[in-house]
């Protein structure tokens, strides 16, 4: 099991859902946490209420689709806070819409924050891991990273992409000889924090609460997995695409998933 005490970690999009949740399982794991924010403000309020706690946390303001800004602030953050042995990228959006009604700032958007953040986060904390040998990255992908979902092709198109990049990257470092440095790709479905408000979850895959699934998440971590698939449904995702295109399809069908998404949606994760 990987101990994770006295150690540093960076979570993205640490104000919201799930980044919030996990930065306060890491925390009480023993960990000093750095949550990264667009809002700043939000940020350090969520990194107060864990200091309340008693916990070791600060709170940034961070664009983290701008390299520089990711680039400055993984300085900040290491001189302030430590080596940084845990990245979680966990920054996300989503636009509601079909994707022929989606506007071309929307797409690029969605994919600046949902994969591009992830390059230049990995780029600018991964090297430290290898120098160390000792790390670990989490990637927030989601079970439309596994499986096209109506109503949100961008964001699929882009989750897919977190799951290709944390592969390779993954086969990359164990190319190169870097072997204590884990990769977790988390994909839940839809997660209760607002995201998707106007949502109903296919059958069998109820709304997932943000702190079972950080709970999970960090367990992931401890024991070195490379999958987090939540809830269970979404672990048959690779049979269903196995099957016949006619059969797949109709399963979809069946369960509602290619009703999920009715209307607009928050764009905050």
């Amino acid at each position: 099991m990987l101990d994770l005490k006295g150690k540093t970690a960076v979570i993205t999009g640490g104000a919201g859902g799930l980044g919030y949740a996990t930065a306060l399982a890491l925390a009480r794991e023993g960990m000093t946490v750095a949550l990264w924010d667009l809002n700043g403000e939000r940020a350090e309020a969520k990194a107060k209420a864990l200091r309340d706690l008693g916990f070791t946390a600060k709170g940034w303001g961070l664009d983290v689709t701008d390299p520089s800004a990711v680039r400055e602030g993984a300085l900040a953050v290491e001189r302030e806070l430590g080596p940084v042995s845990l990245l979680d990228n966990n920054a996300g959006i989503h636009t509601p819409g079909d994707f022929l009604q989606t506007s071309d700032a929307d797409i690029k958007r969605q994919m600046e924050v949902n994969i591009n953040s992830y390059y230049w986060c990995a780029k600018a904390f991964v090297p430290g891991m290898i120098a160390r040998n000792s790390g670990h990255v989490v990637m927030i992908a989601s079970a439309a990273g596994l499986l096209g979902v109506p109503g949100m092709a961008v964001y699929s198109a882009s989750k897919h992409a977190v799951v290709g990049f944390a592969e390779s990257l993954r086969m990359e470092l164990l190319r190169a000889g870097t072997t204590g440095v884990g990769m977790t790709i988390v994909c839940p479905s839809f997660i209760d924090t607002g995201m998707f408000p106007n949502t109903t979850p296919p059958l069998f895959t109820p709304w997932l609460k943000p702190e079972t699934l950080a709970g999970k998440i960090v367990a992931a971590v401890k024991a070195d997995r490379l999958y987090v698939r939540e809830p269970g449904m979404v672990k048959l995702i690779p049979l269903v695409k196995a099957l016949p295109r006619a059969v797949g399809d109709a399963l979809c069908s069946l369960t509602g998933m290619d009703r999920s998404l009715k209307g607009p949606a928050s764009s905050k994760p």
